[in-house]
């Protein structure tokens, strides 16, 4: 690629979509390219991490930006000293997230190894325990998370508090409910990164291993030597699942499409043997319904817990394609079997010594890879919608006292504009005057919210500024998906005709109807047998796997939840197109080969 072509836009020559004027106000200072180090920002190649935040964002929300990216640093760079990987550069260019990782001096890796070395070995070789005490931290942390509560301040204090001798007022309760959810939030994130980069390390180093010895070994070889998890994150679809199937048996199939689910719910319960589907129903709410339709990162996620039409709608579906029987079980006997063969047959080709490490690599990716997939339920689902739970009602709280009109306003605060409103409360209440927000708050939520709905109406480029000759950081091309093949294609995307390549995400080749999506409130539009294509897809997508025939996404890599969930199914990807969601069409007829990492549009 020569410079010309292989050139992306400078954000600085960027502009703002029409109406978003002025957006960098809403985002902290350090997340935004800054003039005076444009030589330094520049110079460095930028990918847009629309895996992780498909859609510009409302002013709060950054707290999982700045908390995940600081996280993952930590363990790369003052943790576990990752011999080829620090942390990962990051700013906001029109609402939408850019990436830069930092990789380490070529000349100073090799120090870290011994360092890196002692201190995941620790963890391998303690996995099961340090796993299980982390499920603690994390359970403790949804609890401590769960006893928050945020009430409005009194007409008066209780007599109590005075004659108790307190000397505090109910003001106290309201400022620690707020920096203790801010602190647990923290905390979590920092939770998440504890074996997520190790998980990563150990299946790149199984990686490496085998493609030093067969060079010529396609990826998704190796990657089918570690399929057939049995994770957790797929509980909550499973659960759902077994509900569809109870009500088979039970003979209740027109009950639970009854009307809404209050209305279902009560016709369940006066069938014959309902009462046994309710405890069903009931058992898989705590802990599996604290599912998002999202993936966590944003205060706008629907939580079936909270919305529970989003499940009922999941098992009415299952149901239906019981009744025409199909088969709504991942093919797990399927890909072990394929697991197996694979894994023997290369094997079988490596001497003595080689099948021994490779013995000990397999097994230790086999160990760690699991909590790949399932720390995604303890984070971003059960821990994160909690804390989004108790900002809503922070805000609705606010919301009561009259800073806003709509019970989200707060989201279009930061989280520092967030503790002055809990201050400007707090002294009107204490001196008996009126709040300062109430004339100001509404219009400034009314001016950001459509800056945001500006910024959500134009998608993103892929990336910035000249990318490098060759790709290596190893976290980029697995997890990202980011080559420099697919950076190539992304440059020449405009001018491939018909086509579109990225990365051979899992097996198989489809021919079938576009369905384009760029939200999971739109996934009722899916058709069975059609071709999800998005931006990205989400964990709590899994119920519409088992209804698609392939998946095709913008950005991902063979370690994206994409590429491991339809390996899974047993469906054909192609992740990292860069801009398949943009070119291709709802409606047209495409071909997706997952053995290649191409997609043609044939009609």
């Amino acid at each position: 690629m020569d410079a010309k072509t292989s050139m992306f836009p400078s954000a600085y020559d960027l502009k703002a979509p029409k109406g978003a004027e002025g957006w960098q106000d809403l985002y902290p200072y350090y997340t935004r390219f800054n003039p005076a180090r444009r030589i330094e920002e520049d110079g460095k190649f930028w990918f847009c991490n629309s895996q992780h935040w498909p859609t510009p964002f409302k002013p709060f929300d950054t707290i999982m930006l700045d908390f995940a990216i600081k996280c993952l640093g930590q363990y790369n760079t003052r943790h576990l000293l990752i011999p080829p990987a620090n942390g990962i550069d990051y700013r906001i260019l029109n609402g939408y997230v850019y990436f830069s990782p930092v990789a380490v001096a070529p000349e100073d890796i090799e120090a870290r190894v011994p360092i890196f070395m002692e201190r995941a070995g620790h963890y391998f070789m303690n996995w099961d325990q340090l796993l299980a005490d982390w499920k603690i931290k994390v359970k403790g942390a949804i609890d401590e998370l769960n006893d928050i509560n945020f009430i409005a301040l009194p007409e008066k204090e209780e007599l109590e508090v005075v004659t108790g001798g307190v000397g505090l007022d109910s003001t106290n309760h309201l400022f620690e409910g707020y920096e203790k959810s801010i602190e647990l939030c923290y905390k979590i994130w920092q939770y998440h990164f504890e074996f997520l980069n190790l998980g990563y390390a150990a299946y790149l180093d199984f990686f490496g291993f085998v493609k030093e010895q067969f060079p010529s070994i396609p990826d998704q070889a190796i990657a089918k030597m570690v399929q057939g998890v049995d994770s957790e994150l797929f509980r909550p679809d499973d659960e759902l699942k077994k509900l569809a199937k109870l009500s088979v048996e039970l003979g209740i199939e027109d009950a639970v499409n009854t009307g809404d689910v209050d209305a279902a719910l009560a016709a369940i319960g006066a069938a014959s043997g309902g009462d046994k589907w309710l405890a069903q129903w009931e058992g898989a709410k705590d802990p599996w319904f604290n599912f998002t339709s999202g993936n966590g990162f944003y205060s706008t996620d629907k939580y079936w817990i909270d919305h529970l039409d989003i499940p009922m709608g999941y098992v009415r579906d299952y149901i239906e394609r019981l009744k025409d029987g199909d088969d709504i079980m991942r093919p797990t006997e399927a890909l072990l079997k394929e697991r197996d063969r694979i894994t023997a047959e290369y094997r079988d080709m490596m001497d003595e010594d080689a099948q021994e490490a490779f013995d000990g690599k397999l097994g230790l990716a086999r160990t760690v890879f699991p909590y790949v997939e399932d720390h995604n339920f303890y984070i971003e689902h059960w821990a994160l919608g909690t804390f989004w739970r108790k900002m809503r009602e922070l805000s609705a709280l606010l919301s009561d006292q009259g800073f806003w009109p709509e019970a989200d306003g707060m989201f279009y605060l930061n989280r520092t504009e967030v503790r002055d409103v809990l201050w400007d409360y707090s002294q009107a209440w204490a001196i008996g005057t009126e709040i300062h927000g109430a004339g100001i708050w509404p219009a400034e939520i009314e001016r950001r919210a459509g800056i945001v709905k500006a910024l959500q109406s134009e998608p993103p480029i892929p990336a910035l500024n000249n990318p490098p000759e060759v790709i290596t950081e190893p976290f980029t091309i697995m997890l990202w998906g980011i080559t420099s093949e697919a950076v190539e294609s992304w440059v020449a995307a405009d001018d491939e005709g018909d086509g579109l390549r990225g990365m051979a995400g899992s097996p198989g080749v489809v021919e079938g109807i576009a369905r384009v999506l760029r939200s999971p409130d739109e996934l009722s539009q899916l058709q069975r047998g059609e071709i999800l294509v998005t931006p990205v897809t989400a964990p709590s997508w899994a119920p519409v796997f088992g209804k698609i025939s392939a998946a095709v996404t913008d950005i991902g890599g063979m370690m994206s939840h994409a590429a491991i969930v339809c390996r899974e199914y047993g469906l054909p990807a192609v992740t990292g197109t860069g801009k398949a969601s943009t070119k291709i069409k709802t409606g047209m007829k495409v071909r997706v080969d997952g053995n290649k990492g191409t997609v043609e549009i044939i009609d």
